[in-house]
């Protein structure tokens, strides 16, 4: 194995491990406050149907054979760039976002806070489409590559849509609180450790065809850094007050002095 393949390896489970961490400070805010006001119910709904998909499509592309013989025949030979860490990450976002939701019906949560009717059409026009499409796929004899990219397709969608509800929240509350900026850090840095990854791969392998041909990792990081950079102004720059507006609300000031 050489120097690059090394340095590959690296930066593909540090950003493994800071996207995976990055899903911990949501879950203990919610813990330390005993409430889930603030956050989001339609981002934890489109993370499940987004991770499922990712999932679905990374442990295809890197375990089934028949998916790998179908990508080699569309890109001249050369192999996928969809590496373990990927699997792994999609597998663990899929659970913590499930205990994330369960907290939803233990914490205490505002009247309001509930799934929106556009929300709950995406994911069953998503889950729809893709049973559809396979559908036609076992029929016609198709390309499950083909399947696969829908996936993609609707995890990159579902991605540029779910943080525009809690980026809403955080407009109309005037505040961050209740939403965690250590999640938005450690996001920033894994995906661009992520698309580092993508674009070294793609170098080493001599085939920057490597970069379409996985639209999924290659959008996932551009979509999550600027969504980020955007949370991050919201937070640093515009509501800067750490007020808990929530618990005033009820009479009781907390004020969250972690930045």
């Amino acid at each position: 194995m050489g120097a690059g393949e090394v340095i590959s390896q690296i930066i593909g489970w540090v950003y493994f491990l800071a996207w995976t961490v990055s899903f911990y400070p949501q879950a203990i805010k919610n813990h330390r406050r005993r409430s889930v006001q603030g956050l989001s119910i339609d981002f934890l709904m489109y993370n499940v149907l987004g991770f499922t998909c990712m999932t679905i499509y990374n442990s295809s592309f890197y375990w089934n054979h028949s998916i790998q013989e179908e990508y080699r025949q569309r890109n001249n030979g050369h192999s996928n760039l969809v590496a373990v860490n990927d699997v792994f990450f999609g597998m663990h976002a899929i659970v913590i976002t499930l205990v994330t939701i369960v907290q939803v019906f233990f914490y205490k949560r505002s009247p309001e806070q509930k799934p929106s009717w556009f929300g709950i059409v995406i994911v069953v026009g998503s889950i729809l489409g893709a049973v559809g499409y396979a559908i036609y796929i076992g029929v016609t004899g198709s390309f499950w590559i083909d399947l696969l990219y829908y996936l993609s397709y609707v995890k990159l969608g579902i991605s540029f849509i779910k943080y525009c509800p809690q980026i809403w929240i955080n407009y109309k509350s005037k505040s961050t609180v209740g939403w965690s900026i250590h999640n938005i850090l450690l996001d920033l840095t894994g995906g661009t450790l992520s698309i580092v990854q993508l674009v070294l791969d793609a170098y080493l392998s001599d085939d920057f065809s490597g970069i379409t041909g996985n639209p999924l990792k290659f959008g996932l990081g551009f979509i999550s850094i600027l969504f980020d950079l955007i949370f991050i102004v919201q937070h640093y720059v515009l509501y800067r007050d750490r007020t808990d507006i929530y618990q005033v609300e009820e009479g009781t000031v907390e004020v969250d002095f972690k930045k």
